[in-house]
């Protein structure tokens, strides 16, 4: 048996680890890899508590951690799912860690995946809503899918990078979200709406979809492209440049050409779509 798995390590890790860890672990595991900074939005009010909390999980062996280094300045660390963690979550689940699925060699590649900027851009949205819905009354992200979860559900017609349900004040959006980084061509993003079309045919609800492009000027041409797509495919959509907090002022729809708005103003803008979500 790994020494990870033994009875003796999860009896010591059961006395060790907190509510607020357990909830950790799960949510590193479904988002992949989570920055500390994006840990310390999610799960604390204090960096500094939040950096030794990681540091200790860390050793535990709960959380493996890498740190990548970009082309200038430093990177802060990047949090994967432990071997010690893995056990915790399969002794949750009630089934044997070779059922749960994780492999350390695995969990660690993304490390070094061409997609690893994109999982943390994506990620951050999370972290920031989430952070704020903590933060904030009236505020609440009741749902939250990521890309594995949304290919599962809706692979056949879209493979969105993150399902949600953002509520502030009493106004509820449901949402798909594109990050976009810009690796793409703009024609190819913008044509991923007549997908999003086929899924509202197909299941008879219609459901915003919002670009987070990675600059302004990027953002002004997906947002001219976009306006005659989503005129012809029916699906709505908003533009905004990935820098600002996500509920903020930043979202441009495409049937505007000024006038930003809040997250949640979005549902007000388009009144006629059903507040449901998926399940």
């Amino acid at each position: 048996m790994n020494e990870h798995y033994t009875p003796r390590v999860l009896a010591s890790l059961a006395t060790r680890l907190t509510g607020r860890d357990r909830n950790l672990l799960r949510l590193v595991w479904d988002h992949k890899v989570l920055t500390g900074h994006q840990v310390t939005r999610i799960a604390f009010n204090d960096p500094s508590t939040a950096r030794h909390r990681l540091v200790k999980l860390h050793r535990l062996g709960v959380l493996d951690r890498f740190r990548p280094k970009p082309p200038v300045g430093s990177a802060p660390w990047h949090y994967v799912l432990g071997e010690s963690g893995a056990a915790v979550l399969a002794a949750e689940e009630g089934v044997e860690p070779p059922e749960f699925g994780y492999r350390r060699d695995r969990a660690l590649t993304i490390a070094f995946s061409q997609r690893l900027a994109h999982t943390v851009g994506t990620n951050e949205v999370f972290a920031d809503l989430y952070g704020t819905a903590r933060q904030t009354d009236g505020c609440h992200l009741s749902t939250w899918w990521p890309e594995a979860r949304c290919a599962a559900q809706w692979g056949k017609h879209v493979r969105p990078d993150a399902y949600a349900r953002w509520t502030e004040d009493g106004r509820t959006l449901d949402f798909f979200l594109e990050y976009d980084t810009g690796t793409e061509t703009l024609d190819r993003v913008a044509a991923k709406l007549h997908g999003y079309a086929a899924l509202a045919s197909a299941s008879g609800i219609t459901t915003p979809v919002l670009f987070l492009t990675s600059s302004a000027r990027r953002e002004t041409s997906l947002h001219t492209r976009l306006q005659l797509r989503a005129t012809q495919t029916a699906v709505p959509c908003a533009t905004a440049v990935a820098r600002a907090a996500t509920a903020d002022a930043i979202w441009l729809p495409h049937n505007r050409r000024d006038g930003r708005l809040r997250l949640a103003a979005l549902a007000d803008h388009w009144p006629q779509l059903p507040a449901e979500g998926r399940r």
